[in-house]
C-alpha cells in the first residue's frame, strides 16, 4: 500500500488529556452547583472517542436534561482554558515522528471533539505547521465518518491512511472506504484494522518505508 495523505484522530493517538479535562469537568460542577462526586481521569478515559456532548451523557447520566446541557455547554469551553493551562500529555515520539512523517506526507486531523480544542492541542504542543488542515463534531455537528469524508473531498485525497485508537475511527475510515491503521497504546480497541502500531515510531518507520 502507498497513500498520499494521513489523517490522525486526536485524543488516544496524539496526546492525553484526560487529567486536564477531570480538573475542567469538577471545575464545572462546581461553578454551576451541582452536587456530584467527584470526577477522575479515569471517568474521561472511559468515554473518549465519542463527540463531547455524548461523552458528557455517559458520565452524567443519572442527572436531568438540562443539567447534562449545562455540563455539556460548559466542559466544552472549560475544557479547552485548562488544557491551555495545563496541557496534555504528548504520547512518545509524536513531535519527532510528525516532522520525518511530514517529509513524505501531507498530515491532517479529524477529531470528535469540541469547537477550539484541536487548535488548542497545536498552540500547546507547537504544532500548527505540521498539519494541513482539520475537522471535529464541534465545528459541523457531524459524526467522524462524515468529517472525515469533508477532510478527504476539501482536500483532494486520493488514497489517505486514517489513524486511530478506537472502534469509532474504525468505522469512519471503512465508511469512507479508506484503510485503517490502529495504535495500540491508545485507549480503546479495533476489530480488524489494516495495520497495528505499537508505539508512535513504530508508526513513523512502518509508513515512512512504504513511502
Amino acid at each position: 500500500m502507498q497513500f498520499d495523505s494521513l489523517i490522525f484522530d486526536l485524543d488516544g493517538t496524539l496526546w492525553d488529556t484526560c487529567h486536564a479535562c477531570a480538573i475542567a469537568w469538577n471545575n464545572v460542577l462546581k461553578a454551576e452547583g451541582i452536587n456530584y462526586r467527584t470526577i477522575l481521569p479515569e471517568d474521561v478515559r472511559a468515554v473518549t472517542g465519542k463527540s463531547h456532548e455524548e461523552c458528557i451523557r455517559l458520565t452524567f447520566r443519572d442527572l436531568s436534561e438540562s443539567q447534562i446541557l449545562r455540563i455539556s455547554e460548559s466542559t466544552a469551553v472549560e475544557d479547552n482554558r485548562v488544557i491551555d493551562e495545563v496541557g496534555g500529555g504528548l504520547y512518545e515520539g509524536v513531535i519527532d515522528g510528525l516532522e520525518k512523517l511530514k517529509e513524505n506526507y501531507p498530515l491532517f486531523i479529524v477529531s470528535n471533539c469540541q469547537s477550539g480544542y484541536i487548535e488548542t492541542f497545536l498552540r500547546k504542543s507547537q504544532l500548527t505547521k505540521m498539519f494541513e488542515d482539520f475537522e471535529c463534531w464541534g465545528n459541523t455537528g457531524m459524526p467522524k465518518g462524515k468529517n472525515l469524508q469533508t477532510v478527504i473531498d476539501r482536500n483532494g485525497l486520493k488514497a489517505p491512511l486514517m489513524i486511530g485508537d478506537a472502534d469509532g475511527d474504525e468505522a469512519a475510515a471503512r465508511e469512507c472506504n479508506i484503510p485503517f491503521g490502529f495504535v495500540e497504546y491508545g485507549f480503546g480497541t479495533s476489530v480488524s484494522p489494516d495495520f497495528r502500531f505499537k508505539s508512535f515510531p513504530e508508526l513513523q518507520r512502518i509508513l515512512t518505508d512504504l513511502n
